[in-house]
C-alpha cells in the first residue's frame, strides 16, 4: 500500500499516523522545504509540492500509488484536480481509493438545525462553494476511474497544539456570545481513524466527520478553563467584536451537524464529545501537542 496525502498539515499529519505501519509506505506533499525534514522525522517521503507544477520525483512517486488523499483547499479550482486532467489514469495506475477532505461549510446556514449528508447545499461563503466544486470533482474523478471516491466533511479541527487550552495559555481564547449559535467539532485524531477505516472497506460517497455534541463555542473555553483551573475570559457580544471577515464568516452559519451515516458504517469514535476529550488532552499532558 502507498498513501499519498497531498497538503500534509495538521490533519494530513493525523491521517499519515493512522496509515503508518509494515508494508505501507507514507507520502506527503508539503509548500515549505522547512516542513520537508519534519514530515521525514515522522517516517513520511515528503515532496514539494507548490500546487502549480509538479516535479518529476513527484510524478515518479505516483506511479505506486494504491491510496490518495487530497486536504489542499481550492482557490479557484483544486490545483491536483487541474493538473492531474485527463491523465489520471497515466499518473496514478494503481489507483485504488481517493480521499477528499472538504467542510461542513458546504451546508451553509440551517439556523440551528440537523443537517445530513442527505441535506441540500447552500454554501454562503466563496470558499464553501469552491470546496462544494471540488467535492463534485473528485466524486468524478471516482466514477470515472471506478474507484471509491470518499468525500469527508469536516467540522471544527482541534487536538493536540490546536484547542481552548493553547488559546487560554496564549490569552487569545474569547468567550464570543450570538445568540443560540452552535458548532460542531472534530478531533484530529478521529479525522486519522475515519480516513483508514473508510479506505480499508472500500467506501466511497460523501460523510460527515463530526463529533456528537454540537454546541456554542463558548462553552467549550468555559470548560477548559475549568480543567485548568483559571478564570475564562469575560463574555463578549458577537455583533459588537472585534472579529476578522473570515471569524464572521464562521458565525454566519449556524447548524449541528449529524454523524449517523459514518456510525452506521460502522466507524466508532475515539473523541465523540469535547467535555471528555478536552479531560483525556489535560489529563495526559499531550495538549500542547
Amino acid at each position: 500500500m502507498h498513501v499519498m496525502i497531498f497538503g500534509c498539515g495538521y490533519s494530513g499529519a493525523a491521517i499519515a499516523k493512522a496509515f503508518a505501519g509494515e508494508k505501507v509506505r507514507v507520502s506527503g506533499t508539503t509548500r515549505s522545504a522547512d516542513k520537508v525534514e519534519a514530515l521525514g522525522a515522522n517516517g513520511i517521503d515528503a515532496f514539494l509540492f507548490d500546487g502549480e507544477t509538479m516535479d518529476e520525483d513527484l510524478r515518479r512517486a505516483l506511479e505506486s500509488v494504491t491510496h490518495l488523499v487530497q486536504s489542499i483547499a481550492p482557490g479557484k479550482a483544486d490545483p491536483l484536480l487541474r493538473l492531474l486532467g485527463e491523465d489520471s489514469a497515466r499518473l496514478l495506475p494503481r489507483l485504488e481509493w481517493i480521499g477528499y477532505l472538504s467542510t461542513v461549510g458546504v451546508y451553509g446556514d440551517h439556523k440551528g438545525a440537523w443537517v445530513s449528508e442527505e441535506t441540500p447545499c447552500v454554501p454562503v461563503s466563496g470558499r464553501s462553494k469552491e470546496r462544494l466544486e471540488a467535492e463534485q470533482g473528485w466524486l468524478a474523478m471516482g466514477r470515472e476511474r471506478g474507484v471509491p471516491a470518499a468525500v469527508l466533511r469536516l467540522s471544527g479541527i482541534y487536538g493536540p497544539g490546536r484547542n481552548a487550552f493553547c488559546n487560554l495559555d496564549k490569552g487569545t481564547a474569547r468567550r464570543l456570545i450570538k445568540k443560540d449559535q452552535v458548532f460542531n467539532r472534530i478531533r484530529v485524531e478521529d479525522i486519522g481513524a475515519a480516513t483508514r477505516f473508510l479506505s480499508e472497506r472500500g467506501l466511497g460517497g460523501i460523510y460527515n466527520l463530526t463529533d456528537d455534541r454540537p454546541g456554542p463555542p463558548q462553552d467549550v473555553i468555559v470548560e477548559a478553563a475549568r480543567l485548568m483551573g483559571v478564570e475564562p475570559p469575560p463574555e463578549q457580544a458577537f455583533e459588537t467584536a472585534e472579529l476578522t471577515p473570515m471569524a464572521r464568516t464562521f458565525y454566519g452559519e449556524n447548524k449541528r451537524v449529524s454523524n449517523a451515516k459514518l456510525k452506521a458504517a460502522g466507524f466508532a469514535f475515539s473523541f465523540p464529545a469535547y467535555p471528555m476529550s478536552l479531560a483525556q488532552l489535560w489529563q495526559n499532558g499531550h495538549w500542547r501537542g
